[in-house]
């Protein structure tokens, strides 16, 4: 019986401590656009998390726009985001597809 309560328990700590998962082409586009500088998927660094972005509801185009002009109104109690034109719209708009997808996933 301690054994499935050891196993339960560890499986428990695992699943409320995982991690999300980012898919690698999107995490090669987050680093070389030096986006992992500031923001993780599940905690705040410098900026918020990518999940609590997510939970704004924002269109893909949204993120895309505020990626290249953001709005620091938008997250008081962050430092302002700097303004990355250098980002190419295929890259953001691949960048922005993945943060909406974490609003779906429960």
């Amino acid at each position: 019986m301690k054994k499935y309560v050891l196993i339960l328990g560890l499986l428990s700590y695992g699943i409320a401590n995982a991690q999300t998962k980012i898919p690698a082409d999107v995490e090669k586009l987050l680093q070389k656009n030096t986006c992992l500088a500031c923001h993780n998927a599940d905690k705040k660094v410098v900026g918020p998390a990518y999940k609590e972005v997510a939970k704004r509801n924002y269109t893909k185009d949204q993120i895309v726009e505020l990626i290249y002009k953001p709005k620091p109104s938008n997250w008081p109690g962050y430092p302002p985001m700097a303004a990355l034109p250098n980002v190419p719209r295929s890259e953001a708009l691949k960048i922005a597809t993945w943060i909406t997808s974490l609003n779906k996933k429960k």
